[in-house]
């Protein structure tokens, strides 16, 4: 069983309908562990709450979410210790901090990122050190 770093634009996905939502949700068919800085509760409950601003979910739909998504099987790894690595990959990168929490564990445990966003993958594709820990999972096959 493999294991791979997943950022909260690919949990957010498993729960609310968006775009690639089905790509996300083909993830949870495999047999991989998926890990995950402790930020993901933080970031999937602010989209949430962006969600329930603009009128896309209820309140209380929003507060359900952030309940399930807190009991999703991603293991978690504090922040505190991948600060100083984000924070170097993040000013070498050009990405905030956040992005780089999940680059920093994904290049630590010498695994991939799954992400959903493709403006911080194609600015990894010129790094081919860092680029080997990225993928999107629009194109993840497994």
């Amino acid at each position: 069983m493999s294991v791979f770093v997943v950022d909260a634009s690919v949990v957010i996905k498993w729960f609310v309908p968006e775009v690639h939502s089905d790509a996300a949700r083909r993830l949870l068919a495999y047999r991989h562990d998926y890990v995950a800085p402790d930020l993901l509760s933080a970031e999937t409950a602010n989209t949430i709450w962006k969600k329930v601003r603009r009128g896309e979910l209820s309140p209380g739909n929003g507060e359900r979410l952030v309940r399930d998504v807190d009991r999703v099987a991603v293991e978690t790894v504090p922040c505190r210790a991948l600060a100083a690595e984000a924070c170097a990959l993040a000013i070498a990168v050009g990405h905030t901090v956040y992005d780089a929490m999940y680059l920093a564990l994904a290049v630590r445990l010498d695994t991939r990122m799954i992400t959903a966003d493709e403006s911080l993958a194609g600015a990894l594709a010129a790094m081919p050190s860092l680029a080997a820990h990225i993928e999107t999972v629009q194109r993840f096959k497994g």
